[in-house]
């Protein structure tokens, strides 16, 4: 797995592993720290889509949109690094969490994080990178969220 920075090219990818319309993913690269995680292509696999050989692996937004498995975004304020937005399979999230928290310790902040499926991918990844329950967050649409939260090492 590949982690990089988002571009727009992105948006439509994000969108459809979010559930989302496509112009608020758009918004959300053009707006936040946004890095996507995308596979990346095995040489040794015989059963590999030939043309997919065809594709820029080494610039952002030029690989195939069903290569990109996750996504994370995230802003700094005050003294706290907020993950604004993240999905994707349960590997991808353990693995773009890394990438606010990497932001956080550089400059000795914490990082927070809202859940709303305490159960789910992203809260098992947030724990197995150091997150912990820090009880109720706020609601929205009408959903119950969970804080979790990450203090700098």
């Amino acid at each position: 797995m590949r982690i990089r920075d988002a571009v727009e090219a992105d948006a439509e990818a994000m969108a459809a592993i979010a559930d989302g319309p496509t112009d608020v993913m758009r918004n959300l690269v053009h707006d936040r720290t946004v890095r996507v995680a995308e596979r990346e292509a095995n040489a040794n696999d015989e059963n590999a889509d030939v043309s997919d050989d065809a594709v820029d692996r080494t610039t952002p937004g030029t690989t195939n949109p069903d290569d990109i498995v996750g996504f994370v975004s995230f802003d700094a304020r005050d003294d706290v690094v907020h993950v604004t937005q993240i999905d994707g399979t349960a590997n991808a999230c353990e693995q773009l969490l890394a990438e606010p928290v990497r932001f956080a310790e550089n400059e000795s902040m914490r990082v927070e994080l809202l859940v709303t499926d305490a159960e789910g991918d992203v809260a098992t990844a947030a724990e197995r990178v150091g997150f912990e329950r820090d009880g109720a967050g706020p609601r929205f649409d009408g959903q119950q969220t969970i804080r979790y939260r990450r203090t700098p090492t």
